[in-house]
């Protein structure tokens, strides 16, 4: 099979990752092998192909957002039939025993793997993954368009729950990449007013037409006070102005695989009560309650689509934010 292998990374712009024929892969127990339609580009697989994350399992496979066919059953499973579309995350599997998976945290499981960056990913025709980490997804959806709800979505989606936010609420979104689309649009539906920062003038305009009520950068001081703030940009100098933003009692999340050092900054921006939280991947009881919510809003992303061989070139564009809403490999038919 074809697939886009890293084994050294590097900057995108040198072209790290290396199309490949390998063998294909052969589901172990548990496991199912899965046909790759597509899989979403996300900035998770930036971070991972230029070395900003640590450890990573090289040489490695990158993506995590998957959407397939189920070809191979591996023995023990029973889930899925021969030809189910399933969608693959970013949480590769969790062990199911640690403290932290008893109490309903296996996105912190101490011994987790993670799809694309400590388990081969989807950039590739085929790829294996526990079954009872795989997801059923809405039919409403093409293999393009829910690609990117697999993390994008089902990421935010958790960070709009551990920001609190209630309906009518007034939130601010800090960066606009696919995640925060995503969010404005469920934000929307629950009938939260959205202020969006962002410094590129085109997706300030975007924001607009999405439904935001007001879009400018992070310096800016919105008209009111905020009750809640999600950042996505990797860049730790916002958090001193985001708390600045916020109502005495909000809540600012930080939904950022990897950032930049946050500045020292003054001991009043969090006085009144005001929580600072991060937000480490995602479970899957999230993409269980995001994902049929995705296709009752409906969640629209603007899809921009490039063949598996043109990965180097999709990972580039998502880093200079050439991207209006989502890059999605295509893979096989």
């Amino acid at each position: 099979m074809k697939a886009q292998v890293l084994t050294t990374p590097a900057p995108v712009d040198t072209q790290p990752l290396q199309l490949t024929d390998i063998p294909r892969p052969v589901p172990a127990a548990g496991q199912i092998l899965v046909k790759v339609h597509a899989c979403g580009v996300c900035h998770t697989d930036l971070h991972v192909v230029e070395g900003e994350l640590p450890n990573p399992r090289l040489p490695i496979i990158p993506g995590h957002q998957i959407v397939g066919t189920v070809a191979e059953l591996g023995e023990c499973t029973s889930r899925f039939s021969i030809g189910t579309r399933v969608g693959i995350p970013w949480l590769h599997e969790a062990c199911g025993q640690c403290s932290y998976c008893r109490r309903g945290l296996e996105n912190l499981c101490e011994f987790a793997r993670f799809t694309g960056y400590t388990a081969h990913g989807g950039y590739a025709e085929y790829v294996t993954a526990p079954e009872v980490f795989a997801v059923s997804l809405p039919d409403t959806f093409s293999d393009t368009e829910v690609a990117p709800l697999l993390c994008a979505g089902n990421v935010g989606y958790r960070s709009l729950k551990l920001s609190e936010v209630q309906p009518g609420e007034r939130l601010g979104l800090y960066g606009f990449g696919a995640s925060a689309h995503i969010c404005l649009q469920i934000a929307r539906y629950w009938n939260c007013e959205v202020y969006v920062f962002t410094r590129n003038p085109d997706h300030q305009r975007h924001a607009l037409e999405l439904g935001a009520v007001w879009a400018g950068q992070a310096q800016d001081e919105q008209p009111q006070k905020l009750d809640r703030a999600i950042i996505f940009a990797p860049a730790g100098w916002i958090v001193p102005l985001a708390l600045g933003h916020l109502r005495k009692a909000g809540t600012l999340c930080i939904n950022a695989i990897h950032m930049s050092s946050i500045p020292a900054f003054s001991y009043s921006l969090l006085w009144d009560e005001r929580t600072v939280r991060s937000v480490a991947n995602a479970t899957r009881q999230d993409a269980e309650e995001f994902l049929p919510l995705a296709a009752r809003i409906p969640i629209r992303t603007e899809v921009q689509t490039f063949p598996l061989e043109d990965a180097n070139r999709a990972l580039l564009m998502v880093k200079h934010s050439q991207i209006a809403d989502a890059a999605v490999l295509t893979v096989l038919p």
